[in-house]
């Protein structure tokens, strides 16, 4: 995703070692986004909540997730 652009309920990225350490190598995994938290948190840093996607697409898990905004990989 671009530094201006801000993820939005329904898209689909990518979050892995750019978007937090947590998220490196095999803890990455692809996202469906359902919700953005309004509320201020540090500069570039976002709330997240959605569903981890399987590899058919299907959800396998919720999840609220803190990531960085830049580090997010949109997915088509």
């Amino acid at each position: 995703m671009t530094e201006a652009l801000i993820p939005q309920p329904g898209d689909v990225v990518h979050v892995g070692g750019e978007a937090s350490v947590q998220f490196q190598g095999e803890r990455a995994f692809v996202f469906r986004v359902i919700r953005v938290d309004a509320r201020s948190t540090y500069e570039g840093w976002i709330w997240l909540e959605g569903y981890v996607l399987g590899p058919a697409g299907a959800a396998l898990q919720r999840r609220r997730i803190f990531v960085r905004r830049d580090g997010l990989v949109r997915r088509d």
